[in-house]
């Protein structure tokens, strides 16, 4: 049995990592201010302290602990949500990380890995983006994540081996379908559900990388597996493009009520389109994506609808 940090387990990735590492056998600790997250989320077994992880007060209650690795998960994790607080956007995704591994450091623990995101490339053109592509962040969120893999950089010359995984867009069963500014795929389920109409913030033809919660968890095992030292980034994507106009039209065609549809306005912060190269993770880690966005799309609207009904 290996003990394991994984923060923000109350949350979307997070509980999903968590989940996966108590699955196989391994002790899980987990730090989670509830902000976002649900303590139902929490996998049972997981020991659980309530608090910020930028907070020092919430880290020395980790000291009875020696973990094999760290993944930290945690954060505000909604480039639009970010313009509303800069400064907590900041403690809480730059500074919590800054911390963490300055305990790591402490605590002698070699391994690091980092929930990173696709935001931190900004404008892009419209072809697969590769890991040495330029960074022009567009959100405070986003700023705050290539200031983290940043420190990750110098912590790993201090002897921790950190791995950054830039996650493009996620979704699947047991996302936040409450929160209506954080996650494409549940905001418009959400919207389709409750509303029987999906609002779009803008142009129809922008595109992402859409990828299952499942591919995403394998990417952090992957990490935690690797034997590669020093700093490691990747991209966690699917590398197909998908507009966000097929993706409306990919959710609709999975539910039994008519769905009507506006565009309006836009997002703050938000990039027209980005989709990945994923050669660097399949060659160096091995990992690639399984599951296909009409069936990810299929379990996890059928299991929304098995919960509201």
């Amino acid at each position: 049995m290996k003990n394991y940090l994984v923060t923000g387990a109350a949350g979307f990735v997070g509980a999903a990592v968590a989940t996966k590492l108590v699955s196989l056998g391994n002790k899980v600790v987990t730090i989670d201010n509830l902000s976002t997250g649900f303590r139902e989320n929490i996998p049972e077994g997981v020991e659980f302290i309530e608090g910020n992880c930028q907070d020092k007060k919430i880290i020395e209650k980790l000291d009875a602990h020696k973990f094999n690795a760290i993944f930290h998960i945690a954060g505000q994790s909604s480039g639009e949500i970010s313009f509303d607080d800069p400064v907590y956007d900041l403690q809480t995704n730059a500074q919590s990380t800054i911390m963490l591994l300055q305990y790591a450091l402490k605590t002698d623990c070699k391994k690091f890995i980092y929930a990173s995101t696709m935001s931190i490339y900004g404008k892009q053109p419209d072809k697969p983006i590769n890991e040495e592509a330029s960074t022009f962040p567009k959100s405070f969120y986003a700023v705050g994540k290539i200031a983290s893999e940043h420190y990750l950089r110098i912590y790993s010359e201090l002897g921790i081996d950190t791995t950054a995984l830039r996650l493009f867009n996620c979704y699947g069963p047991g996302q936040n379908m409450k929160n209506l500014r954080q996650g494409m795929v549940s905001i418009f389920l959400a919207m389709a559900l409750t509303n029987q109409q999906i609002l779009v913030k803008g142009n129809p033809k922008r595109y992402r990388d859409i990828i299952y919660i499942d591919d995403v968890v394998n990417s952090f095992l992957a990490a935690l597996n690797s034997k590669s030292s020093g700093y490691n980034y990747y991209n966690v994507g699917t590398g197909i493009k998908t507009t966000v106009g097929e993706l409306v039209k990919k959710i609709i065609s999975n539910l039994p009520d008519k769905i009507s549809v506006k565009y309006s306005g836009s997002t703050p912060g938000d990039q027209f389109g980005i989709y990945a190269d994923v050669s660097k993770i399949k060659k160096e880690l091995g990992w690639e994506s399984i599951v296909e966005l009409r069936n990810g799309l299929e379990i996890m609207i059928k299991n929304e609808l098995i919960k509201s009904n």
